[in-house]
């Protein structure tokens, strides 16, 4: 079967709807409305999330011309990649508004999302996935694409709070493994995926799970693929029908990640900022380089000797 028609999968499943089974149907409905989530299920993995047998996945790929559900999956994957460009997902969420209301829509849309992110979150979750760090010898971050200035963001605040944890680097599948060579039981692996979903970031979970280490994740929900191997399931939600992915709501569930491990380690934190401040005045790390607020005038350093008025 071609692959040509990037809605082809669906096409075959709209036109066959009428002839197939009963399960089948139930598999049409799913994967039509969860495409972004059944591409990372096997066939048997996809019959019990569904409720059918594996044989009937595999007879249902068949139906639809393709050759066992290995050539089904390669089409799903395909669709997954080419169903929305960036422009179609634009439209799909700001076509119908006028280019004056795109500031108070996106603002009003981001705000909304920490709203009901809010009342969604599980607070037992949450004061879980806070002790586990506390408890972990080492702690790896991995976020990929969209989610890398997230990941990032959570490194560099956690290594102010822990001497022992590492952002992953993602160029590559096998740069992750190689960085998770060590990981243990007694670590924690924390990983950041919202739709489109990273195959490299649910196989560097599968890795640290298989070595015993702790899972959190951060995704937008309990039927993620992320979830297939945690107990800790930080739930955010996101919006990536947009020409950009909205990831306020979970940059917002990272500080106060942030803020709840500093509250729980006071003394060390204190500690640490104290040593940066005498290190970047030693070193005069902000001294070429620093706006000073003085009443109602801001002063600018130059050269870290005379100061301008602004």
């Amino acid at each position: 079967m071609s692959g040509n028609n990037t809605n082809e999968l669906l096409n075959q499943i709209k036109v066959r709807y009428k002839k197939l089974s009963k399960g089948q149907k139930l598999l049409a409905d799913y994967i039509t409305e969860n495409y972004d989530k059944a591409v990372f299920l096997t066939a048997a993995k996809l019959g019990k999330t569904v409720g059918v047998s594996e044989s009937t996945v595999v007879r249902f790929a068949t139906q639809l011309g393709y050759e066992g559900y290995p050539g089904f999956q390669k089409a799903l994957e395909e669709l997954v990649r080419n169903k929305l460009n960036s422009i179609q997902r634009m439209e799909v969420t700001y076509g119908r508004i006028t280019q004056s209301e795109i500031l108070e829509t996106v603002l009003q849309s981001d705000a909304e999302k920490i709203k009901m992110t809010l009342a969604n979150m599980n607070k037992d979750v949450f004061e879980l996935a806070v002790d586990t760090m506390l408890e972990a010898k080492r702690i790896y971050i991995v976020g990929i694409r969209s989610c890398a200035p997230l990941a990032g963001f959570l490194a560099f605040y956690l290594n102010l709070i822990f001497e022992n944890v590492t952002l992953v680097n993602t160029n590559s599948s096998s740069e992750i493994f190689e960085q998770l060579i060590r990981i243990k039981e007694d670590d924690v692996i924390i990983g950041i995926s919202f739709p489109r979903y990273s195959m490299r970031t649910l196989k560097a979970l599968e890795f640290a799970s298989n070595r015993k280490a702790k899972v959190i994740t951060l995704t937008d929900s309990v039927h993620s693929p992320m979830t297939l191997y945690s107990s800790c399931n930080l739930i955010a939600r996101s919006d990536m029908a947009s020409i950009v992915d909205s990831l306020t709501a979970p940059l917002s569930v990272v500080n106060a990640l942030v803020v709840a491990l500093c509250m729980r380690k006071q003394n060390e934190v204190i500690a640490t900022l104290s040593s940066l401040e005498q290190i970047w005045d030693e070193y005069q790390v902000y001294s070429n380089d620093e706006l000073n607020q003085v009443y109602d005038k801001v002063t600018l350093k130059v050269d870290g000797k005379g100061k301008e008025d602004i």
